[in-house]
């Protein structure tokens, strides 16, 4: 359940069931000023007249590169993937329905939402019915046409996930209840069982985005890194773009495919980067039932009646049977219930109805200076994410940006709470200035790696522990590129725009991280009874540098070790015993390597067709690579961390350079394409390239300019 809620979370959906026919779409294009320039890696650079143009173009631009990954996406949404795909995707059916995401939307669409974000949502939906009308061919034409509402809808599940709203609904499937009830008055818990990470089908979800401020850089410079980690394939891998009106919007940067905004980036006057910092954003309420009606539940002392309604989930069975299941669903003043043998739970979660992610994200774009950027994130619809950020002006911002709960005192909220208490039931959130944020720190300089919130800077310059309280979920948890970055800001001093980089492309592990304290008990480990070959594996470890370089030949053993610490993290799931860690990686080197100390380089490897070449770096390094099924080949695959990533700076004079790469090219799924992999060189040799937002550097390179449909 858990894999397939996290796939359904990432991808677009459309409550429509209209009757599409393509010949009323082919026109649409007429309706749309716009065009389309493809630079000489294949990054489209849409340019409308108006926001709506832009939209329609951006939308079909994707279409082109992405269409397999839109189009099959479309029925998770619309709570009919089971019609299609049969009866294992039953259940992202039922959590579409559960969770009453187009109850909400029905409700709140026109009126949540001002009338110039539904226009550019809509025509963003054209973009997308546009293309399939021109390609019936690749089309399964019952889909179509979607609407503005499934746009949103996508927004809204993707936030829940990201925070990681799964894991503690999932709980509650386990044979036995999970959690005590909290009691008035008793201790309340730290949150550091809950500051685990966020995985993505099984993959770790990291990210990294660091600011230097004009006066601790050498020349004067404002620098940003853009760097947020995602799987380096399928439906949440970046996805590189830019879009521009004569209104106001003028926005580059990666995005989701089927996302209708950029989602880390830059205009021409400020840039940033957003990590994953999962707040404990969801509540479980354990109702009392009346014995005697399983449809009440007592709240303040009366009895309350459940909320009841019959869902029809369609099944397609043996490949092209129907087939109707019903399904009751359950609603509490909380929120969402579910029965179990264990108890009845409501549910109740940060981004309840939200839908106005989208307009933060233009507003975002559209910013042009810091008061518009603070503006824009004062809408205050994300329900988690840390946004790091800098601008030509030299001021630099952190902030760990959540819907955080304004929840009673005197609960432990890490556990379940009573639900039969209506004080309980939350209702509002923390302002959004009073969030932990950095504001132009006096050290000059903002890492922001997955860490807790109270330390992204020099001591004095953080947000202050004690200023806010256990209740409010704020993670504790440091990564190793949390206190690699730190150390290295600290060490350095003013930074140059070398330094800057080569902290980005940092690959050591800290000696006072978490991993590295792992790896120690592997060392401390009297091998004296076992065999030679796990004695020998020690050695290679203790004369281990930390580093993760391709000529290392003591990382690979040690990251296989500390992946597994690393993994277990980010799942949330009990420390791994590090003999046994030691032996199982000593015996899988030498079974599919012959050696224990192999060239990283031979092991890690970046693949893309018949491309395989060597990657510096590891897990949770500021050079995040992960390796994934060392096969009988003898190597990894990496198969996350680092994708799509820029340096942007504003010099003393105002002037602005960005560089980045992608972790293959812009073409995202045609193996034919020349930009299918042109990337791939690059971003293993660490070779940045500018992007061509500026168009007089792009006018030279554009290798096609045509109008959708042309």
């Amino acid at each position: 359940m858990r894999v397939l809620l996290l796939i359904s979370a990432l991808l677009i959906s459309s409550g429509c069931t209209e009757t599409f026919d393509s010949s009323d779409y082919l026109q649409l294009n007429q309706r749309y000023d716009v065009v389309i320039e493809r630079d000489h890696l294949g990054v489209p650079h849409v340019i409308g007249e108006r926001d709506v143009d832009a939209a329609f173009g951006f939308a079909y631009a994707q279409a082109e590169d992405n269409w397999q990954i839109i189009h099959d996406s479309i029925p998770f949404y619309r709570g009919t993937n089971a019609a299609i795909n049969g009866k294992d995707a039953a259940t992202i059916d039922f959590l579409v329905q559960w969770l009453d995401i187009w109850q909400d939307l029905d409700a709140g669409y026109q009126t949540q939402l001002k009338p110039e974000t539904r226009a550019y949502i809509e025509a963003f939906a054209d973009g997308i019915n546009y293309y399939a009308a021109l390609h019936p061919e690749e089309t399964n034409q019952s889909l179509f046409p979607i609407n503005g509402k499934d746009i949103v809808a996508g927004y809204m599940l993707r936030h829940l996930l990201f925070y990681g709203f799964d894991a503690p609904v999932i709980e509650l499937f386990e044979e036995q209840r999970k959690h005590p009830i909290s009691k008035r008055g008793e201790t309340i818990a730290d949150t550091q069982g809950l500051s685990h990470g966020v995985t993505i089908g099984g993959l770790p979800v990291g990210s990294n985005a660091m600011t230097v401020s004009p006066y601790n850089s050498t020349d004067g410079s404002t620098m940003l890194a853009i760097n947020s980690h995602q799987p380096t394939t399928g439906p949440v891998a970046w996805y590189e773009a830019h879009i521009q009106s004569n209104e106001g919007l003028n926005v580059m940067g990666g995005l989701f495919p089927s996302g209708a905004t950029i989602g880390v980036g830059f205009n021409e006057n400020l840039g940033w980067g957003a990590t994953v910092n999962k707040p404990d954003l969801v509540d479980i309420y354990v109702l009392d039932i009346d014995p005697n009606d399983p449809y009440r539940y007592k709240l303040d002392g009366e009895w309350k009646s459940l909320e009841s309604r019959e869902i029809s989930i369609e099944v397609k069975l043996f490949g092209f049977l129907p087939w109707s299941v019903s399904e009751e669903v359950l609603r509490s003043e909380h929120g969402p219930v579910l029965r179990t043998d264990h108890g009845t739970y409501a549910v109740r979660y940060a981004g309840m109805g939200e839908m106005r992610q989208v307009e933060q994200w233009l507003a975002m774009s559209k910013a042009q200076n810091f008061e518009d950027w603070r503006n824009a994130l004062r809408i205050h619809s994300f329900a988690s994410f840390n946004l790091v950020y800098a601008d030509r002006e030299g001021n630099t911002m952190f902030v760990h940006n959540s819907l955080t709960p304004n929840r009673a005192s005197g609960y432990n909220w890490a556990h379940y709470l009573p639900g039969d208490d209506s004080s309980l039931i939350w209702d509002d959130y923390m302002p959004f200035d009073q969030l932990p944020q950095v504001i132009n720190p006096e050290s000059g300089y903002i890492h922001s790696a997955n860490q807790s919130p109270f330390h992204v800077s020099a001591e004095g310059d953080n947000p202050v522990r004690e200023n806010y309280r256990t209740e409010d979920g704020f993670p504790t948890r440091m990564t190793n590129r949390a206190y690699r970055g730190l150390e290295l800001f600290t060490e350095l001093g003013t930074i140059s725009e070398q330094e800057f980089y080569d902290i980005k492309h940092d690959k050591r592990f800290s000696a006072n991280s978490r991993s590295i304290a792992f790896l120690n008990q592997a060392l401390e480990l009297d091998l004296g009874a076992t065999e030679q070959k796990y004695r020998d594996a020690q050695q290679v470890i203790a004369n281990w540098d930390r580093n993760t370089n391709i000529e290392n030949r003591g990382a690979a053993i040690s990251t296989c070790i500390i992946g597994a610490e690393w993994l277990a993290e980010q799942k949330g799931t009990p420390v791994p015993d590090a003999q046994e860690e030691l032996e199982r990686c000593t015996d899988l080197l030498l079974e599919k390597v012959g050696r224990i100390d192999p060239l990283w380089g031979d092991i890690n490897r970046h693949v893309r067709g018949d491309i395989n070449l060597p990657v510096g770096g590891g897990p949770d390094t500021l050079r995040a690579i992960y390796g994934r099924d060392l096969n009988d080949q003898g190597y990894l695959t990496n198969v996350a961390g680092d994708g799509l990533y820029y340096l942007v700076s504003w010099d003393a004079a105002g002037r602005q350079k960005i560089r980045g790469v992608h972790q293959f090219g812009a073409a995202t799924l045609d193996k034919t394409s020349p930009h299918y992999d042109d990337q791939v060189e690059d971003y293993v040799n660490e070779v940045l390239h500018d992007p061509l937002f500026d168009a007089q550097q792009r006018a030279s390179k554009i290798q096609r300019s045509y109008r959708p449909g042309e």
